[in-house]
């Protein structure tokens, strides 16, 4: 049985496609695992909208039980990825492609900075509506305060001349992951704030709204934040640790002008591996109990429990 198979937005229950692999599991991290790296196939930015509709209504009719004679759980599997890739599981709205999770690929700091902005706010939990005017407020503090630190603390080591050119080397090798982690947390606050300020909405085990929760807000940003300080750890770790192996090999030595080509595809590779890693560390839909939340929350509901987007 595979479980915890979201069909559709906010305020609707879990459902499940029987019959079919278990290993997408959102209770276990191989199984949030397995399904994030559907999630960012590159391939679901380019799913037509026809082919979105097919997907949408074959689940539709999953839901109802009018599914047509002959539907496999392979299309059934297939047109819940295009869905979960493409459709915002709060407003059932489609994601702009280039801010989808599967189309985070930049070439600067800003343009990278301005493109995670927009990646959390159309990933965010967006089950209360959000000017325009506090997405731009964000978006200026997001990627102001992410480049700020991002080259200031690369500024202030090469112009630490006090350090050993050994010891400066080594800083500057390990200054790049605190500032990426660091720029991504405040993009990542900066952007959603606004769920600080006016809670999410959290449900029962139904599917049914029970309330509006700023600490289930606070909660959500926090994994979120998380999520943003692991990312770039197999980004920047694993590269160096394989080029160093690779670089004391035969061929490379013989052509060291395959050097950068080679460094490139590490480095794509680990950057695909690393997202999937990231965002698999907690539920998209995570659960926290009732007695954790607001008095009025925790007598609106009999529910022990109660589950809330956190976004990706």
């Amino acid at each position: 049985v595979l479980e915890g198979v979201r069909l559709s937005g906010a305020g609707t229950a879990i459902k499940t496609l029987q019959g079919g692999n278990s290993c997408r599991s959102p209770t276990s991290f191989y199984g949030r695992f397995r399904h994030f790296l559907d999630i960012i196939d590159p391939r679901t930015l380019f799913v037509t909208e026809s082919r979105l509709k097919e997907a949408v209504q074959l689940l539709e009719d999953y839901k109802h039980g009018t599914l047509p004679p002959g539907v496999t759980n392979k299309e059934l599997w297939g047109a819940q990825k295009i869905k979960q890739a493409i459709i915002h599981p709060d407003t059932n709205e489609t994601i702009f492609m280039p801010f989808r999770m599967s189309g985070i690929v930049c070439p600067n700091w800003w343009l990278n900075q301005s493109h995670n902005a927009c990646v959390n706010y159309a990933n965010r939990n967006a089950t209360k509506p959000s000017p325009t005017s506090k997405f731009i407020q964000g978006y200026l503090g997001a990627v102001i305060s992410a480049v700020s630190i991002a080259v200031g603390l690369n500024v202030l080591v090469q112009r630490a001349n006090k350090f050993t050119p050994a010891t400066r080397l080594l800083i500057q090798r390990f200054v790049p992951f605190p500032a990426v982690a660091s720029a991504n947390i405040c993009n990542v606050v900066l952007m959603r704030h606004t769920e600080l300020e006016e809670g999410i909405d959290v449900l029962d085990s139904n599917g049914n709204i029970v309330g509006s929760s700023r600490i289930a807000a606070k909660h959500a940003l926090l994994e979120t934040a998380l999520t943003r300080v692991v990312l770039p750890m197999p980004i920047l770790v694993l590269p160096p640790i394989i080029m160093s192996i690779l670089e004391k090999t035969s061929l490379l030595r013989s052509r060291p002008r395959m050097i950068l080509p080679v460094q490139s595809l590490v480095c794509l590779a680990a950057f695909g591996l690393a997202l999937p890693l990231a965002i698999s560390l907690f539920p998209q839909m995570s659960e926290i109990e009732t007695s954790r939340l607001e008095p009025e929350i925790a007598m609106a509901t009999t529910s022990k429990t109660v589950v809330y987007n956190k976004g990706l």
